[in-house]
């Protein structure tokens, strides 16, 4: 039976875990958006004319992740707290909300409005979050508890598109309010992480390096520690990391450039960053719906598929539970890339090779049993992605960073997933218009390069101390040469002493003579 103190480190973690809630919610609301026609309609758009403005609109989210994660994101977790930044970003993320569904009819540029705000909240959520988890939990079970972050990218998917199946279902009923419903229960959730926060611990790590407040730490690892001698070694290792990096390197953001093994990690976080997004899953949230209309005609079928999606999401990213921490990070990046492969290059082909059926309207669809095949592959790539480059991705990038650069790195790195994002999503939906399913093709060679490069370039992390990761990448031991640097301190400080006390006794000894 676990202890009380492990449960509650359990529960302060899935609390910031919460925060991948709003990019799961986020990234379906707009895939279900575009799928109302009284959202188009709302905002004079087209689908076939306007791939390209429809495109922008998605776009401008990632524009305001991107800002708001490589400038805003560190600098706001590191000298306001890991709270702070997930709080302000979910206060952003309820003020977008309602800027999106009250915008007025024909003007589509408050609805963008909404989505780059949307994007700066998430930007420093998504930033403040995984860098939490990481400086709360134990380094045992660290990639059990960073399999839920991304279990609630599922969790967001999945209530955004069961809302969008509901809706839909009655959208005569509701009018614009098919669409306005979706968007509006995206308060739900920032709403419920902001009323929890302040109830939990700050990260014992920041407390040490922003203020070097010792007492404060202390007080933060007896609520998830269960010994005080577990606190006090947690404690000398986060001084021993925070010294070595202050002294030797740079208490800045500058040792980013100027350490050669953060350099190393920055640029192979980069790659397997942008990875998960030129996997195919980053496209498939958001043009699932334009996909699926390629073989079948109704829009309560694509919502019921999307809806399934999101709830098998939620299982499949749960393998990452028993798996992250028993085959190690490496394993399920590779494992996962092929299987995304295979399936990429199975489902162009049974697109390419089975009939069209030419509908009334002269628009051609797949029979059943073809979608049904099609719809199978794409939800085995999901089995395949969610526990690798889904939570993997996450996890791996979320520990390997010192504490100096830590917030930013991390920062960066997961907001590099929207610059792969914004740059391709302005072509894929021409590319989908103009190739259809044969699109397809470019995740299947883009899987097989991520498996190559992640079997030559990336090490194991799997239980390795965060003070102790830099070790890994080639780099000095912080802990060790810390320690070194605080025992020269302290026989300095001793020996001063020592030197004074002898000083006043030998005053003394003078006075007594006289």
């Amino acid at each position: 039976m676990p202890s009380s103190k492990k449960l509650y480190n359990w529960y302060i973690a899935l609390v910031a875990a919460m925060c991948m809630v709003l990019y799961g919610y986020d990234a379906s609301v707009f895939n279900a958006a575009q799928g109302s026609n009284n959202w188009l309609e709302w905002f004079d758009l087209n689908a076939k004319n306007d791939a390209y403005l429809i495109g922008l609109v998605n776009t401008a989210y990632t524009i305001g992740a991107i800002v708001s994660g490589f400038f805003f994101g560190g600098p706001i977790a590191d000298y306001f707290g890991r709270r702070w930044g997930m709080g302000i970003g979910c206060f952003l993320t309820i003020v977008a909300t309602f800027v999106q569904a009250f915008a007025s009819r024909h003007n589509l540029g408050a609805f963008i409005g909404g989505r780059v705000l949307i994007g700066l909240g998430q930007g420093l959520a998504l930033t403040a979050g995984p860098i939490y988890i990481g400086e709360v939990t134990m380094p045992e079970v660290r990639g059990r508890v960073m399999t839920f972050w991304q279990t609630f990218y599922s969790v967001g998917s999945f209530i955004a598109y069961w809302i969008a199946y509901a809706t839909n279902l009655h959208r005569k009923t509701l009018g614009n309010w098919d669409w306005r419903l979706v968007v509006i229960f995206q308060i739900l959730v920032p709403l419920i992480i902001i009323i929890l926060l302040p109830w939990q611990p700050e990260s014992p790590r920041w407390w040490i390096k922003r203020h070097n407040n010792i007492d404060e730490a202390r007080k933060a690892l007896r609520r998830i520690r269960e010994t005080e001698q577990d606190v006090e070694d947690e404690i000398l290792a986060i001084r021993e990391a925070i010294e070595y990096e202050n002294e030797a390197i740079s208490g800045s953001y500058t040792a980013l450039f100027k350490d050669p093994s953060i350099r190393k990690r920055l640029g192979l976080a980069f790659v397997i960053n942008v990875g998960q997004q030129l996997s195919g899953q980053g496209t498939l949230n958001s043009y699932s719906s334009a996909i699926y209309k390629k073989i079948w005609t109704s829009s309560e079928t694509i919502n019921l598929i999307n809806a399934l999606n999101a709830t098998f999401g939620i299982l499949f990213t749960l393998n990452a539970l028993w798996s992250a921490d028993r085959f190690g990070r490496r394993w399920l990046l590779i494992v996962g890339a092929l299987g995304m492969a295979t399936c990429m290059l199975i489902v162009p082909i049974v697109g390419l090779k089975t009939p069209d059926v030419v509908a009334a309207d002269g628009s051609t669809t797949k029979t059943q049993p073809v979608g049904i095949a099609i719809v199978f592959l794409l939800f085995l790539f999901i089995f395949f992605y969610k526990p690798s480059w889904g939570a993997t991705v996450w996890m791996w990038t979320s520990e390997v960073f010192s504490m100096n650069v830590r917030a930013q790195a991390v920062g960066m790195c997961s907001q590099s997933q929207n610059v792969a994002n914004t740059i391709f999503q302005q072509f894929f939906p021409i590319f989908l218009a103009n190739e259809g399913l044969k699109c397809l093709f470019f995740f299947f060679a883009t899987n097989i390069l991520l498996a190559i490069f992640v079997f030559f370039f990336v090490p194991e992390t799997k239980q390795v101390s965060l003070e102790e990761m830099d070790a890994l990448f080639g780099g000095q031991n912080h802990v060790e040469k810390g320690g070194q640097m605080l025992a020269i301190a302290d026989s300095t400080g001793h020996a001063s002493s020592d030197a004074e006390k002898n000083t006043a006794v030998h005053h003394e000894d003078k006075i007594s003579a006289v």
